[in-house]
């Protein structure tokens, strides 16, 4: 398993169009990918899940990846983040 932490700096947090394409860039690897806030988990790969962590800016997320590709994964996850949030 790996992961990382990353602080959202988007005004509008994590909101419906970028969670969207997150969403598909999730589904390109086999890893299981999750993304925690306080706690509370949602499996990337579900949109509704992600939306329903709320994530507002300046709240940190760590998103893991478990898995056959999970460093694939995971290095897509943060290039995503990097470019996105």
């Amino acid at each position: 398993m790996q992961k990382f932490d990353y602080e959202i700096g988007d005004e509008l947090g994590i909101h419906a169009r970028p969670a969207g394409i997150l969403v598909k860039e999730a589904k390109r690897f086999q890893s299981k990918l999750t993304l925690t806030r306080d706690g509370e988990t949602a499996n990337v790969t579900r949109l509704m899940e992600v939306m329903a962590l709320g994530v507002k800016q300046g709240q940190t997320v760590t998103i893991e990846a478990d898995g056959e590709d999970e460093e694939d994964a995971i290095g897509a996850m943060k290039r995503f983040f990097e470019e996105h949030f």
